[in-house]
């Protein structure tokens, strides 16, 4: 525009030097201060008039010439979406059934019935701990009840025939229910030399040595893990009270293991911890295969926002202008049949990933530019890059 302006302004001297008119340097030479002047406000009339000629013929030129002017962008088609927003917080794996089994009697282990490894099941038998002659005992004190109890039931029949005195009956039963007790105590007493499985799972390793001797109550004598039942527990903010509830829905990577699990909190506590300002919660974990470990670091993402009708967009379309604001672009069709990159202020709400819930400025139908929108600027025209990919 500016070589056309210049050519046009050279091209009205000549002519004005060519005419019967003065020339500038005639004008010059003569020396007179009116004719200068007067020849200036001449010559800058004529050269508005031909800045606004050219300014005609530039637009009547980008016009029929569009089409090799303009942008090539891709667009897509905005509609509604189920939008959800997601908090991370960092939780650890847990079981409940994850103990070690103590001895619970001071003896020597004298059997172990298990292996590292193997399955059991609840109840079953694990290990057995030298009683030191309890059993031999308990044979002589379940011989004495058995007396004991013989001897009551007699003097119990005769008393309820009015036969013998109140005085015998008492002292048998006194002596039996004795006799029941001790019996029953050695039994408990002995029961604590064998060590059974408290539920069903693995043993995970053995912590005592056949023939070892073991404390009660000190000395561990092998791990019991169950997988079947995993959870996660995390610690939230306070500020997320009115968000998390049971049945809140979340979502577990486990980086360690390169998986990623859908799940829902099971449990709320409720207690605020007055040194971090948090609450736990518990999340269920499903484990088929047994790849999920106790104590694994779990990434827990926390659904606390979600709109069924949500205009969602990329991240990467929004731009800032000179004010601050959020813009981005949209295809504008013409009525001739071309098009133009319409620039839109938009307000964004929550972001999750690389998306962005827009909630105000665009609505379901808008042709979203998503590609060549950087060096767009606004009203500047615009064709599809493939137009078979509009509305995908």
């Amino acid at each position: 525009m500016k070589n056309i302006f210049t050519i046009a302004f050279v091209t009205l001297l000549l002519v004005s030097c060519g005419g019967k008119e003065e020339s500038v340097d005639a004008i010059i030479e003569k020396g007179d201060l009116s004719a200068m002047r007067a020849k200036k406000t001449e010559l800058l009339a004529q050269q508005n008039e031909l800045k606004a000629e050219i300014d005609s013929l530039n637009a009547a030129i980008e016009k029929q010439d569009v089409k090799k002017k303009a942008a090539l962008v891709t667009t897509t088609t905005l509609k509604d979406t189920l939008f959800k927003h997601y908090f991370e917080v960092q939780g650890n794996v847990n079981t409940d059934q994850n103990i070690i089994l103590y001895a619970e009697y001071t003896g020597v282990l004298t059997q172990l019935y298990v292996k590292e490894g193997q399955r059991v099941s609840k109840g079953q038998r694990l290990a057995r701990i030298d009683d030191g002659g309890l059993s031999s005992e308990l044979a002589r004190q379940e011989a004495q009840t058995a007396l004991a109890k013989t001897t009551y039931e007699r003097q119990k029949r005769l008393w309820d025939q009015q036969i013998g005195s109140e005085i015998s009956y008492l002292e048998a039963k006194s002596n039996y229910d004795a006799m029941q007790a001790a019996t029953d105590q050695l039994r408990s007493r002995i029961s604590k030399t064998v060590i059974t499985a408290p539920f069903s799972g693995v043993v995970d390793n053995t912590l005592a040595d056949q023939g070892q001797v073991v404390n009660a109550g000190q000395t561990g004598v092998l791990r019991l893990v169950n997988l079947s039942d995993m959870y996660v527990e995390a610690s939230i903010p306070e500020s997320f009270l009115g968000k998390v509830e049971e049945g809140t829905e979340v979502k577990i990577r486990l980086a360690s293991i390169g998986k990623t699990y859908d799940g829902k909190i099971r449990q709320v506590g409720n207690f605020v911890s007055p040194d971090n300002r948090t609450f736990d919660v518990k999340i269920s974990i499903p484990n088929p295969d047994n790849a999920v470990k106790p104590n694994l670091i779990a990434t827990v993402m926390v659904n606390d926002y979600a709109v069924e009708s949500a205009i969602v967009i990329p991240e990467n379309v929004i731009q800032q202008n000179a004010m601050g604001n959020s813009i981005t672009y949209v295809f504008d069709e013409q009525t001739d049949g071309t098009a133009v990159a319409k620039q839109v202020q938009i307000e964004e709400g929550y972001s999750d990933d690389q998306s962005v819930e827009i909630t105000s400025g665009l609505q379901a139908g808008d042709q979203l530019i998503i590609e060549g929108v950087r060096s767009l600027r606004d009203g500047q025209p615009v064709e599809l890059k493939d137009k078979s990919s509009n509305n995908q």
